[in-house]
């Protein structure tokens, strides 16, 4: 067990709560991001003699389940960061390596659920990463799954995720 000294603690303390302040405001303009480009956008009037849809705009991504993976990905991890950053706070060492993998596996999701809505040229090699990633992330998680709930959905959400990604590849 690691044990901070008071200086060091309150260091880490402000440096905890910069991370997670920061990791929660770009997942939220993330998920605003991602939700309003699922809603699409409402057409009023004609367009060069073509009314309503007719323009080729789909409803729905077309790996709409993929994106729906992704964001669940995201979700759950910023479940897991928390308490994870909360076991390392009492000097519970135990999860960092679990920390390190969710921390990996944030950002590739949210990358991958933005390329899967816009079906991006890249979408598919980058599916096969990511994929790999979420199966890391979900390893690492099982290791502490019967310990904590918050590591066993975020393992589940991610074998979900790299199923999902090897659909596509």
């Amino acid at each position: 067990m690691t044990t901070f000294g008071k200086g060091e603690e309150q260091r880490a303390g402000i440096d905890r709560r910069a991370i997670l302040a920061t990791l929660a405001a770009s997942s939220a303009a993330f998920a605003a991001g991602s939700a309003q480009a699922q809603e699409g956008h409402e057409h009023h009037g004609d367009h060069a003699g073509q009314g309503g849809h007719e323009h080729g705009h789909a409803d729905a991504p077309a790996h709409k389940a993929l994106v729906d993976k992704a964001l669940d990905c995201v979700k759950r991890g910023e479940v897991c960061i928390s308490h994870c950053i909360s076991m390392l706070g009492k000097g519970d060492t135990s999860l960092k390596d679990c920390l390190r993998s969710v921390l990996t596996m944030m950002p590739s999701c949210e990358a991958l659920a933005r390329l899967a809505a816009l079906d991006a040229k890249r979408l598919r090699e980058f599916a096969k990463v990511c994929g790999d990633i979420c199966a890391d992330c979900q390893a690492e998680c099982k290791k502490h799954q019967d310990h904590h709930a918050a590591c066993k959905a975020c393992g589940e959400a991610c074998g979900e995720c790299a199923e999902e990604c090897r659909k596509i590849i």
